[in-house]
């Protein structure tokens, strides 16, 4: 018996409408931990034929906050991180603080945590963040200061500017610019499975909702 229909209907299913991701990174904690496997809604912003990337439907534009899975700029590979500038805005990121247009952008302590980074943990504090309909959290690491020299950014149309919640260790559109429309893959809607480095099973105590 042929196995065509039932691949052709799995391609059919990643192409246009969900496809799992894994984290690889930190850059998303606490949000999203390295190991988690992330369901992306491909069909959430439009659907683009496979293959060649052209979009056929339009359904909604990217808000903002909410997590994107995309293709940078600079790299052909897959990023995820948060929307945080749409088209037109000014974005501003100085001495850890987000400024939108002009406003700033509150948080409120939560408490301090132990940030994980390449030479080790390092001691930092976590945030609730009001940028979209609902709170995230977002960290930074006590010991980062202004690394960066631009602090101001002007989105250009069909643009978005994307930054990880882990805000001192993360490669982002503070670095690289804005990503284009056409860049972006889907939007991250829940973590379904995690799996920690080496011979461990994956487990589920990690399903949730992304926020």
């Amino acid at each position: 018996k042929s196995f065509f229909p039932v691949l052709l209907i799995v391609f059919l299913l990643r192409s246009f409408l969900a496809e799992p991701f894994q984290i690889p990174s930190g850059s998303m904690i606490p949000t999203l931990e390295v190991g988690d496997f992330v369901l992306v809604n491909k069909y959430a912003y439009g659907v683009r034929l496979p293959v060649i990337g052209t979009k056929i439907l339009d359904v909604d534009d990217p808000k903002r906050s909410e997590v994107m899975v995309f293709i940078p700029p600079h790299e052909d590979k897959y990023y995820i991180k948060r929307v945080v500038g749409l088209p037109g805005d000014t974005i501003r990121y100085e001495e850890k603080n987000l400024y939108i247009n002009g406003v700033l952008i509150e948080k409120q302590y939560v408490r301090d945590v132990e940030v994980p980074t390449g030479i080790g943990p390092l001691s930092g504090k976590r945030y609730s963040e009001e940028l979209g309909e609902a709170p995230h959290s977002t960290q930074y690491i006590d010991a980062v200061g202004q690394r960066r020299t631009r602090t101001t950014w002007v989105i250009p149309s069909g643009h978005y500017f994307m930054m990880g919640d882990n805000r001192d260790n993360s490669a982002d559109s503070r670095e690289w610019g804005a990503v284009p429309e056409k860049n972006i893959v889907g939007k991250a809607v829940a973590v379904w499975m995690h799996k920690e480095p080496g011979l461990s099973l994956p487990t589920f105590s990690r399903n949730q909702l992304i926020q």
